[in-house]
């Protein structure tokens, strides 16, 4: 399953890390981030809430850039 999400995030490279760290995370199969649209687009492994996985996701993300956001 895919889901698009919406976020904030300062710049391009902001945007990078944040795409790393939620690919990084369990329950994800893909994650991309476009800065231009700062829209992240997550698909999920199979057997995975995507609620609960964006909540990892965004616990990891503001590990590396903490001022982002995620708008679940």
């Amino acid at each position: 399953m895919k889901k698009t999400y919406k976020i904030d995030v300062d710049c391009a490279n902001c945007a990078n890390k944040m795409e790393d760290a939620a690919k990084k995370t369990a329950g994800v199969k893909n994650a991309v981030v476009n800065f231009m649209t700062l829209k992240m687009q997550v698909e999920f492994e199979e057997g995975h809430e995507p609620k609960t996985v964006m909540q990892e996701v965004l616990k990891n993300c503001k590990k590396v850039e903490d001022d982002c956001e995620i708008f679940l």
